[in-house]
C-alpha cells in the first residue's frame, strides 16, 4: 500500500478543489499516483463540484424536523433562489432534517450518515447534486433539541413547503403538563423567537465580550461622570440591555405587555403543572455569510464604451 503523505494530499487538493478526505480516498485507490487520482475524483463528479465550492452560496432553505420530545434543524445553502424550488434540492434537504434526528454530531455526523435509497452517505448525495444541478451548496449547520418531559415546539417562516423556509426555529419546554397546552404556547413563543432574534435566553448567556462592548459604550457615553454614579448607569444600562437581547425578558410579541418569563409563569396554570423554557435554536437562511456584491452593469456598459 502507497506512503499517502499530507503533501500529497495537498498537491491533490490544489489540482482539484476537493476536499481532504475525498483527496486521501482518492490517493489510497490509485496507490499514490496524482494524475490517477484526479482522473478518480473527476469520474466520482467531485471534482466537478469542487470546482463550485468557492463560489458564494447564501441561498437556500432551513428545515426543521421533530419527533415529539427531540427534534432537530439544518441548513442546507444554494448559490441561488432558484434552486431552492427545486424538488430534488427539497427532498434532499427534508431527509437531512430527519437524519439529523439521529445523527446528533453537529455537521460531521450527519455528513457520514447513510442516505436512504442509495449506496452513498449525505455528503456524498449533496455532492452528485451539486454535479446535476450545476450549482455549489453546502451542508452548513444542523443541531438538535431533547426533553425527557415536555415538548420541543418548532415554527418556519418564509415557508415554501411543509418544514422548509427561510427561518426556521425550535424550543424547548420542559414540563410534566398537558402536551396540548405546551404545543400552542411554544408555537407562540417560537413566532416570537423568529421576530425578535433573541441572543441568548437569559443573561447569564450573553457573552462576556459583549457585555464587554455595550459597557465601555455606556461608559464612554457618560464619561467626566463620577465613578460611583457611572457604576449604576452602567449596571441599569445592563439591565435595558438584557430586555431587549434576552428571551426571558423580552416584551412577548403577542402581547408586549408581558415579558416572555411572565407569559410561561402564567400557562402553567393552563398546563398543569411548573413551565421552563431550556432553550432555543434560531437558523435565518444565509446569516453571517459574505454574498457576493451584484453586478453593476451599467457601469461595465459605460466602461466598455468607453474603452
Amino acid at each position: 500500500m502507497a506512503n499517502i503523505t499530507a503533501a500529497m494530499v495537498k498537491d491533490l487538493r490544489e489540482k482539484t478543489g476537493a476536499g481532504m478526505m475525498d483527496c486521501k480516498s482518492a490517493l489510497n485507490e490509485t496507490a499514490g499516483d496524482i494524475e490517477a487520482a484526479v482522473d478518480w475524483l473527476r469520474k466520482k463528479g467531485l471534482a466537478k463540484a469542487a470546482k463550485k465550492a468557492g463560489r458564494v452560496a447564501a441561498e437556500g432553505l432551513v428545515a426543521v424536523e421533530s419527533a415529539g420530545r427531540h427534534a432537530a434543524i439544518v441548513e442546507v445553502n444554494s448559490e441561488t433562489d432558484f434552486v431552492a424550488r427545486n424538488d430534488g434540492f427539497q427532498a434532499f434537504v427534508r431527509e437531512a432534517a430527519k437524519l439529523a434526528l439521529n445523527a446528533r454530531g453537529g455537521v460531521e455526523a450527519l455528513e457520514a450518515t447513510h442516505f436512504p435509497g442509495s449506496q452513498t452517505t449525505v455528503r456524498d448525495r449533496l455532492q452528485e447534486l451539486i454535479a446535476t444541478i450545476g450549482e455549489n451548496m453546502t451542508l452548513r449547520r444542523t443541531a438538535t433539541l431533547a426533553v425527557e418531559k415536555g415538548v420541543i415546539a418548532s415554527y418556519v417562516h418564509s415557508q415554501v413547503s411543509e418544514g422548509l423556509g427561510k427561518i426556521g426555529v425550535l424550543v424547548a419546554l420542559e414540563s410534566a403538563g398537558d402536551v396540548g397546552v405546551l404545543s400552542q404556547l411554544g408555537r407562540q413563543i417560537a413566532m416570537h423567537v423568529a421576530a425578535t432574534n433573541p441572543l441568548a435566553l437569559d443573561a447569564s448567556g450573553v457573552d462576556a465580550a459583549t457585555l464587554e462592548r455595550e459597557s465601555n459604550i455606556l461608559r464612554e457615553k457618560n464619561a467626566g461622570k463620577p465613578d460611583h454614579v457611572l457604576a449604576k448607569i452602567v449596571e441599569s444600562g445592563l439591565r435595558t440591555y438584557y430586555k431587549e437581547v434576552t428571551l426571558l425578558e423580552q416584551p412577548f410579541v403577542h402581547d408586549s405587555a408581558k415579558s416572555v418569563a411572565q407569559v410561561l409563569k402564567e400557562a402553567e396554570g393552563k398546563a398543569g403543572g411548573p413551565v421552563r423554557l431550556a432553550g432555543f435554536v434560531r437558523y435565518a437562511l444565509g446569516e453571517g455569510i459574505e454574498k457576493d456584491e451584484a453586478p453593476d452593469f451599467a457601469a461595465e456598459v459605460a466602461a466598455a464604451a468607453k474603452g
